[in-house]
């Protein structure tokens, strides 16, 4: 069964930043986040609350405020104000306290204990651990807002979601966290530019190598990405095992299985992205996201990596007549065992605190974010599909669209890796080394045997909860 538009499949760029960035950048107070300041007592809220109903399913009391604290980076914060307008609509006496950063671990982590925000978007290189804050207790779950009624539309708010939004938030059994976006992953490149030369977007990794001479020809680099942040390269890494070995594979790295990195297709992917470095078909310099994003805008490479984030995020910088083209990654030929499955799916997630003042309000809100009209808001804004199904259904752009036509024929299964949500030290070490690769300073071998080792210490330390996925 093919995935439509309306029904994609399953991931974001901040599980872009979330997968990613949060392993090296949280480091977990010994005492724990909510035990940090034990001597504090987090604000009251009033559990009587108001009578509840299909409107009011959590029983928002008039008259009281929720904080909502939004992560301002590549999609944004417009599209929340405009939740807050939606929200008022229909709660006009409940006060919505909304302040944008790009400092959320810094900003929320230390409140987390005492009084913390109601809503706090938790993405962006600055970001809370995941699964620090599910294993503490430090964030609510929320499977009660999934079987609450969809804000505008029939059903449940569950019914109303994308393939793979709910899997997405889902730590131990339970729903914990929001993803507002939909995201799909894969090489850009300029369609003006490839219109006016003749040429092809590659589908495999032997078309990209036998056009790359044409491209280098031209002056440009065949390709570019973000050398600072190692979960960059590593999302493009990780599409090409997942293509190559095959689903099952990529799931028994994340269950940590022994010798799970050595499993037929895993070094051929990553031999491929080895012999891209050797090559010399980078362009050079130590570039990050948004410098590498303006010089593949510039002219200076042909085929970029990221995901559906890109056009909002580098809208002011956009050339004109430059024409944004999303095609799928590419595979390795006829030994793929997952050709056709591609990178998509929710994040840029949202969680309620624990201790959270007014949780009624909080998980009100997020019905909001992902009611139909705000979805439908979301997308004309950021240019990205939000979690709920059809929310780009009306927005005329290429980029948006071609991304569309990329799931058009999408299967069922979409591409998606767990370890680096599982385990922040494990999630660590892959960025380091997916870096090292990616800069030519460690061979597809070696990258293989050090993440088996990597595993392996976790597989083996018995204070670290281990986690598993079936699909």
């Amino acid at each position: 069964m093919s995935v439509t538009p309306e029904n994609l499949g399953d991931l974001s760029r901040r599980t872009l930043l979330r997968r990613a960035a949060a392993a090296g950048l949280l480091v977990t107070p010994a005492v724990g986040l909510l035990s940090a300041c034990a001597g504090s007592e987090p604000t009251k809220s009033d559990d009587a609350g108001a009578a509840k109903s299909k409107d009011n399913p959590f029983g928002v009391k008039d008259g009281s405020a929720v904080k909502v604290v939004i992560f301002n980076g590549g999609l944004g914060d417009q599209w929340a104000k405009e939740d807050k307008v939606l929200f008022n609509a229909k709660h006009a006496n409940i006060t919505v306290n909304m302040s944008s950063t790009q400092k959320i671990k810094t900003e929320e982590q230390p409140k987390m204990a005492t009084q913390p925000s109601d809503v706090v978007m938790n993405s962006g290189a600055d970001m809370m651990d995941i699964s620090t804050l599910v294993n503490e207790g430090a964030i609510e779950p929320l499977d009660d807002l999934l079987a609450a009624p969809a804000w505008d539309g029939e059903g449940t708010v569950a019914d109303s979601l994308l393939p793979g939004t709910v899997t997405d938030g889902t730590f131990q059994g339970k729903f914990y966290v929001v993803n507002v976006a939909y995201t799909v992953w894969g090489n850009w490149y300029n369609g003006a530019l490839f219109t006016k030369e003749g040429w092809e977007p590659p589908k495999t990794f032997d078309e990209f190598f036998a056009l790359a001479p044409k491209i280098k020809a031209k002056g440009i680099a065949p390709y570019v990405h973000d050398a600072v942040h190692g979960y960059y390269p590593r999302w493009a890494l990780m599409a090409t095992v997942w293509k190559s070995a095959g689903k099952q594979a990529v799931i028994d790295i994340d269950n940590l299985k022994e010798n799970a990195w050595k499993a037929d297709g895993v070094l051929p992917a990553l031999q491929a992205w080895e012999k891209l470095v050797k090559d010399r078909l980078l362009l050079p310099g130590k570039l990050d996201h948004t410098q590498s994003q303006q010089a593949w805008l510039d002219g200076k490479a042909a085929f970029i990596q990221v995901g559906t984030w890109l056009k909002n995020e580098m809208a002011a910088t956009i050339p004109p007549g430059f024409e944004m083209r999303l095609s799928d990654y590419w595979g390795l030929g006829a030994s793929d065992k997952a050709p056709k499955d591609v990178f998509a799916g929710a994040g840029e997630g949202l969680v309620v605190p624990s201790k959270a003042p007014n949780k009624a309000a909080a998980k009100e809100f997020l019905r909001v974010v992902l009611s139909k009209s705000g979805s439908a808001k979301f997308a004309e804004l950021t240019k990205s599909l939000a979690s709920t199904q059809g929310s780009g259904d009306n927005v005329q752009d290429t980029s948006l669209s071609t991304a569309n036509e990329l799931m058009k024929n999408a299967p069922k299964d979409l591409i998606k890796t767990k370890f680096w949500d599982f385990y922040a030290d494990l999630d660590k070490e892959s960025q380091n080394l997916s870096e090292e690769l990616m800069a030519g300073r460690l061979t597809a071998q070696q990258f293989v045997d050090k993440m088996q080792t990597a595993a392996d210490k976790v597989a083996k330390d018995s204070s670290i909860k281990k986690q598993t996925r079936t699909a």
